[in-house]
């Protein structure tokens, strides 16, 4: 794997739009799904959205926490779901948040975003709220792998804002302060940069992403609120990188594989001035 994360991200956005797809295998859509609570309905789940998504959407993104809820097992499908995808050139966003320091942060990279692992995907989600620095050893893997991270700046829970609106010695938010240091990271990149950042859909305000030069994912599209226009007000001219994330609003209409694929080409296509 010899190109960027960024330009494989940039190539895939190219042929099937920006928006990146949930697989959220949560009890309330297991149920809904009329499949078992288990790690067999589990896999069912998994093997349903790789069947709906895999070759149709720029990148897939499993929430990490609902595999992790089954064990090894959940873990075991988790591995499956994510090599089925890579191996037909589907790229993989690992929805994981990982924040740590040192040899910790290091074994988390490691476990996400090295080659060997069986775990690796093409990308990973940390969290900086234990210092940017804290997050060098999967930044610094990932560049030496090829691989993307996406870094949580302004995220729309209403936890959030106590911590990254503060203000720092400099005057900028802690949220602008993480959006600077990712826009570092990405300076100098011919193309759209392999360090991205999380900013929800639903905030009332976002920090200026003018000069990040990396992709821009974006939670709460549909059930949660967000839409084409809440990124049109939150990104200004920033548009180019972004990555509407859609969830429920597609899964919801599962286990239906057609209506599944419906769905996803519903949000695509509410999405695609985002290419143009």
């Amino acid at each position: 794997m010899t190109k960027s994360f960024g330009a494989r991200l940039s190539a895939a956005v190219a042929h099937h739009g920006p928006v990146c797809v949930g697989i959220d295998p949560h009890r309330e859509l297991l149920a809904a799904w009329e499949l078992p609570e288990t790690p067999e309905g589990l896999e069912q789940f998994a093997e349903i959205c790789v069947e709906a998504f895999d070759g149709l959407v720029a990148i897939v993104k499993p929430q990490v926490a609902f595999f992790e809820s089954f064990g090894s097992a959940g873990i075991a499908v988790l591995e499956r779901t994510v090599s089925v995808l890579r191996a037909s050139g589907t790229l993989v966003l690992a929805d994981a948040k990982r924040g740590d320091i040192g040899t910790t942060m290091a074994a988390y990279a490691r476990t996400w975003l090295h080659d060997e692992s069986p775990l690796c995907s093409d990308a990973v989600t940390v969290s900086p709220y234990l210092g940017f620095g804290s997050l060098e050893p999967a930044l610094q893997l990932a560049q030496d792998n090829h691989h993307g991270v996406f870094v949580l700046a302004a995220t729309s829970n209403p936890e959030g804002p106590q911590v990254q609106n503060a203000i720092n010695p400099d005057g900028r938010t802690v949220s602008q302060t993480i959006v600077d240091e990712v826009a570092a990271r990405n300076a100098g990149s011919d193309h759209l940069g392999s360090v991205g950042v999380v900013v929800g859909s639903t905030l009332v305000s976002a920090p200026d992403l003018t000069k990040l030069n990396g992709p821009i994912l974006m939670p709460g599209i549909g059930a949660q609120g967000g839409g084409p226009d809440d990124v049109r007000r939150l990104v200004g001219d920033a548009l180019h990188g972004v990555l509407p994330s859609v969830s429920r609003e597609v899964l919801r209409e599962g286990p239906s594989v057609s209506a599944l694929r419906a769905a996803l080409t519903k949000s695509q296509e509410s999405f695609a001035f985002l290419n143009s």
